[in-house]
């Protein structure tokens, strides 16, 4: 194996963005041209891009949010640098099309939140990424990768996110996939619902206002911990903008979110749809892939507050296996109204 790692930084120069137009959908891995949050990528130097950053304002899924003040969506950020990271693989890291990417690990945080207050914003919204990858030494493709995000607000650092990734062929992932499941996977343009709903949770209970973009059913408290099903819609067209054979990450970090805005509600006595509870932070992992005919279940354990931030380990699990461990930072940021 060789590594192929970054030049100097000092040796490189930032192009001019442009803003006028969102990229090429297929470049982003998107169906609908509403789902592309990248104006433009321009090489930085080898294995590094600039990615200006479209945030729309009235989203179905990412502005639909109750508390206040209105932030910009983290996780309308972290698809934004996960969209960069695809677009920059493609036209400057050597990854080819087709190729697929399976997030094995990530962690995303956000800081000076004031700067991502709707309507204030101090600048374009930019996204620097370096790559960092390891080739086969007779093919020459990429096997693994790992990325690295600064996210800005105009001049003003706003995030960091960074992602370990293993790269298959078409044929290989479908290989891995019937060898986990040891049949073949449906889809879910299969699925109208979710088998046995009932019901979701409350909209408000969630910081939502829209049904659509709830993901949990009726959760059950219990003394340190919140426990419900994961069921997020299928006609969701942000979580499901193309047919997948597996729930994809995004959703399980929904779900993370969702629980964990429960759990601090429930903590604090104000209830997350009244409160001013912002989830900035997330971490975790990725063992297995989270199955579309198999019930998935999710725990979240909190820890102690510590003003006014509460950390929320998720666990997720389908038959009896856990496939996947999400830590979210959940930040009170009534604070930030006079901003």
């Amino acid at each position: 194996m060789t590594t192929q790692v970054l030049e100097d930084a000092t040796q490189s120069v930032s192009p001019a963005l442009e803003y006028g137009r969102t990229i090429e959908r297929s470049l982003a891995h998107r169906s609908a041209i509403s789902e592309v949050f990248v104006t433009d990528v321009q090489n930085v130097r080898p294995m590094a891009v600039t990615a200006g950053i479209h945030l729309p304002l009235t989203h179905l899924y990412y502005s639909d949010h109750r508390p206040r003040p209105k932030l910009h969506d983290s996780l309308l950020l972290l698809e934004a640098g996960r969209q960069a990271s695809i677009a920059g693989g493609h036209t400057n890291a050597g990854v080819p099309a087709g190729t697929v990417a399976i997030v094995h690990a990530f962690q995303f945080s956000l800081r000076n939140l004031s700067a991502l207050r709707v309507g204030g914003e101090p600048g374009p919204p930019r996204i620097d990424t370096d790559f960092f990858g390891k080739t086969a030494r007779h093919s020459g493709r990429f096997r693994k990768g790992r990325l690295e995000q600064r996210i800005f607000m105009g001049d003003v650092h706003v995030g960091d996110h960074s992602m370990d990734v293993l790269f298959l062929k078409g044929d290989e992932n479908e290989i891995l996939r019937h060898a986990q499941r040891g049949t073949p996977a449906p889809l879910s343009t299969e699925f109208t619902e979710w088998p046995g709903v009932v019901r979701r949770v409350a909209p408000e209970l969630v910081g939502r206002d829209n049904p659509l973009n709830v993901v949990l059913t009726e959760p059950e408290f219990t003394e340190g911990s919140v426990t419900a099903q994961v069921v997020p819609r299928f006609d969701n067209p942000a979580l499901f903008d193309h047919s997948y054979d597996h729930l994809p990450a995004m959703a399980l970090v929904e779900a993370a979110r969702q629980l964990a805005l429960l759990t601090a509600g429930a903590a604090s006595g104000s209830g997350s749809g009244s409160g001013s509870f912002f989830a900035a932070g997330y971490e975790g992992g990725f063992q297995r892939f989270a199955e579309l005919d198999v019930p998935l279940t999710a725990t979240a354990e909190r820890t102690p507050a510590s003003e006014g931030t509460h950390t929320v380990r998720v666990g997720f699990r389908q038959d009896d296996q856990e496939i996947a461990e999400l830590t979210v930072t959940v930040v009170d940021v009534s604070h930030l109204h006079g901003f």
